[in-house]
This record gives C-alpha cells, sequence and structure tokens, in this order.
C-alpha cells in the first residue's frame, strides 16, 4: 500500500476523492497499514463505514477489490478453494484403466482448481483490495484458516503445494465486534476502531454526497439523527440511512425540518418498530395525520 500512499494528507486527499471522507485516525491507520506492509482490522458498529472504506481504497488505488463476506458455518470450501469434484470424477471415470497413482496427477491440478475470494486475492497479480468483511459472524476456525494469508500472504494446498502472492494485497478484516477475534489474528493486524463520525465530518459527508440538499437543513439533519443514535434503539441510523434521509428530504422538497416531516420520514432511519416507538416517544414528534380517503 506503501507506494500508492506517500503520506497520511495523501491518503486523505484520494480517499476523499474517491468519495470517503476520513478522519485523521482512519488516514493514518491505512498509510501505516500499507508502509508497514499488515493487514488491517477494523471494528465498530455496523454503518460507520467499514466496507466503504475498503471500497475507497481500490477506487483511490486502482486495484481490484475482492470481497469474501463472512457468515455462520462459512469453511475452507468458501473462503480458501475446493476440487471440482464432478469434473474430477468424469476424468477419473475416462481413465478408469490408468490405476489410482497416474489418475490421482491428472485430477488434482489447475484444471480442477476452484478458487474463492482469499486464493484469488493471493493469486491476483494486479494490485488488488482483499475485503475480510465481518469475520465476527463466523465461527472461530475460519480465522485459523485466516493466519497463514495475513502473516505470510500464502495459501498451503496440499497437493499442489504453497501458493505465494505474486503481489501483496491490501487486507482489510471488519467486525462489527459481535465477538472477540483471537489474539493469534490480532497479532498479525493493525487495529482501527472506528465510531460514528463527528457531527462536523457527518455534515460534511452530507454536503459531499447530497450537495442539492438545502444548506440551512444540513445542521438539523445531523443533529437528529444523533439524537437518535443516543437513544437505545435495536439498529441506530448509519451513515448510509443519514445520506438516504437527506436525499430523501431533498425528494420532498423540504425546507424545514419539523417534527411532522421527521415522523413521517423515520422509516428512511429506523427499520424495526420498536425504534419508531421509542424515537415517536423521546423525541417528542406529533402524530401523522392520516391521508384523505374520503372519494373523490
Amino acid at each position: 500500500m506503501s507506494k500508492f500512499f506517500g503520506s497520511v494528507d495523501e491518503v486523505t486527499r484520494r480517499l476523499t476523492d474517491a468519495g470517503y471522507l476520513p478522519s485523521t485516525d482512519i488516514a493514518t491507520a491505512v498509510f501505516l497499514a500499507g508502509h508497514l506492509g499488515k493487514p488491517l482490522l477494523i471494528e465498530g458498529p455496523a454503518g460507520v463505514g467499514k466496507t466503504e472504506l475498503a471500497k475507497a481504497i481500490a477506487t483511490a488505488t486502482s486495484s481490484d477489490l475482492v470481497r469474501l463476506q463472512c457468515y455462520e458455518g462459512i469453511d475452507e470450501a468458501r473462503a480458501l478453494y475446493e476440487w471440482n469434484h464432478a469434473k474430477q470424477l468424469l476424468r477419473i471415470t475416462a481413465t478408469d484403466n490408468e490405476g489410482w497413482d497416474s489418475t490421482r496427477d491428472h485430477v488434482f491440478t489447475e484444471e480442477f482448481l476452484l478458487q474463492r475470494p482469499l486464493l484469488a486475492a493471493i493469486r491476483n497479480p494486479h494490485p488488488t483490495v482483499l475485503l475480510i468483511d465481518e469475520l465476527d459472524k463466523a465461527d472461530v476456525e475460519l480465522e485459523g484458516l485466516l493466519l497463514e494469508v495475513l502473516g505470510d500472504y500464502q495459501v498451503s494446498i496440499p497437493e499442489l503445494g504453497t501458493v505465494t502472492a505474486v503481489r501483496r494485497p491490501i487486507v482489510l478484516v471488519t467486525s462489527n465486534a459481535n465477538r472477540d477475534l483471537s489474539e493469534a489474528l490480532k497479532r498479525r493486524c493493525l487495529y482501527l476502531h472506528i465510531d460514528y463520525p463527528t457531527a462536523e465530518l457527518e455534515r460534511a459527508i452530507v454536503r459531499m454526497k447530497v450537495p442539492e440538499l438545502d444548506d440551512a437543513l444540513g445542521e438539523p439533519v445531523v443533529r437528529t439523527v444523533g439524537a437518535l443514535r443516543e437513544l437505545s434503539l435495536r439498529k441506530p441510523p448509519s451513515i448510509a440511512e443519514t445520506v438516504d434521509w437527506a436525499r430523501t428530504l431533498v425528494a420532498l422538497g423540504t425546507r424545514n425540518l419539523t417534527g411532522t416531516i421527521v415522523r413521517s420520514t423515520l422509516g428512511v432511519l429506523l427499520k424495526y418498530q420498536a425504534d419508531h416507538r421509542i424515537a415517536i416517544d423521546r423525541l417528542e414528534l406529533p402524530a401523522v395525520e392520516p391521508h384523505d380517503r374520503r372519494p373523490s
């Protein structure tokens, strides 16, 4: 990554050009990860821009983005590689008279290897950003598979040998901190915690993403979202939902952010009925007038 970013200021400038406004902490972590050649582990609540950061780095560095989306039950075959068993069986059937020793040399070759994200990123000769997204959703066993990739930038395939990265990828590992990741994995990474942005930074993000929003609305929009995040909600509004709400207000031609407007557009920000009830009560939002359903 150091060959792409010469300084922290350059990280800030190029990520901003890619549509991502980084804080100083984020820009510094991205620069150091590249300078030291280490993966970057990013933790924080959902919706603070962890995945978007990887996308922005890929754009800023003209790199391919390879994403491993983690989930409960993901295994080596989905993360690293697997063999095309159906194709192998056809080859074995076609060469049945040659004996297993001869056939084995034919079926465990590149022709039958199915690359999954980790191996694909390691073998890609082009600049690559490898995003291992939401690792905390995966079983702890997956972390063991990652150690070789994150520590040595290589993958061991028993039938073929060790595959070492032709060009080291930029590796970002994200976690919503729903469970603790292993110490072994953390030792191989630099660490960055991303929280919701400051009001000033979020206003800047909204201005960049929704330039048509009335200037007078930027401050109350961000203030209202901040107030919602202070409540005990099941899912606080993300930065992306703040941007969506700003676009909603533009579409409605809103000039003043009234309680009625907030109440009627609350579904853009909050996605659970219980959260709506909490917000309406705590923010003292007025009831929405029912539409006149009389026949015309």
